[in-house]
């Protein structure tokens, strides 16, 4: 099912609404797909997952985000409506994911997208899953992912980190909501859990597509987003990665007329332009 959206972001980007099989549970999940008006050529391709610790959030709330990347690189962005915790805990969010990148690249032909440019992103649980759906496509090789930008990630439960421990202030994202959000997310998981769940709990991090990764000083995800880094470089991976004094989680969406703000968003763009480029 298709269901047309009249632009209201931008006049020159397209939204529509598509409900996709996830053959794995055999349910239907939502995906939005955003391109320019009047597309002619095959345009590089983004899968974009949404954060809100596994609970809450949305496709609309990242709407501008997403005709942003339209608009400044040049793609199309297809953003995935996942299944949320409690009510859906593990697999759900990670397979509905994978169902919307293989329906993005099989459907190639009806999104007008260039399967050797595709690239996946999301912040904060959105760039968990992002480097979660890395690992999954590469063990089942499915889609080809070219580039990778997993922000600011949410990347590993066991919440031992100094970072993760360090921040307690509820105002924004801290060590008990982190813990919660975990507990939410990985219910009815026995035993050890999943690197898919939670990427850090991998062991192999080789072929890996080249990864852009941020985080400010002041996110509980500070210490596991650089052990990631380290874990990637380790492996061969190509890597950029920031860390932006100061930042909190989220600071780029909270204050986002601050020049710190305004510099990690630009920044990030302009990586992601890069790794979808020839």
């Amino acid at each position: 099912m298709k269901k047309l959206i009249q632009p209201y972001i931008d006049a020159g980007i397209t939204q529509q609404e598509y409900m996709i099989k996830n053959k794995m549970d055999n349910v239907d999940i939502r995906v939005k797909v955003y391109a320019p008006v009047n597309q002619s050529a095959q345009l590089p391709a983004v899968l974009f997952i949404h954060g809100g610790g596994y609970m809450f959030g949305s496709i609309e709330g990242d709407d501008a985000k997403c005709a942003r990347y339209v608009k400044e690189i040049n793609c199309v962005v297809v953003s995935v409506d996942y299944r949320l915790a409690p009510e859906n805990p593990y697999p759900a969010a990670i397979e509905d994911c994978y169902a919307a990148l293989q329906w993005m690249v099989n459907e190639h032909k009806k999104l007008n997208i260039d399967t050797t440019k595709v690239a996946v992103v999301g912040g904060s649980t959105g760039g968990g899953l992002t480097a979660a759906l890395t690992l999954l496509a590469r063990d089942r090789k499915g889609p080809d992912v070219k580039f990778q930008m997993p922000l600011f990630p949410m990347l590993d439960d066991s919440c031992t980190t100094y970072s993760s421990n360090e921040f307690t202030d509820k105002r924004v994202w801290s060590r008990d909501l982190n813990r919660f959000a975990w507990s939410m997310y990985l219910k009815g998981v026995e035993g050890d859990t999943p690197k898919y769940a939670a990427p850090m709990r991998e062991t192999d991090f080789s072929q890996l597509p080249p990864t852009y990764t941020t985080v400010g000083s002041l996110d509980p995800f500070r210490d596991e987003t650089m052990n990631y880094v380290r874990a990637l470089t380790d492996a061969g991976v190509p890597v950029e990665f920031h860390l932006y004094p100061g930042g909190y989680h989220e600071f780029e969406a909270m204050v986002p007329d601050s020049g710190i703000s305004k510099k990690a968003i630009r920044e990030s763009i302009e990586a992601l332009k890069r790794g979808l480029a020839d």
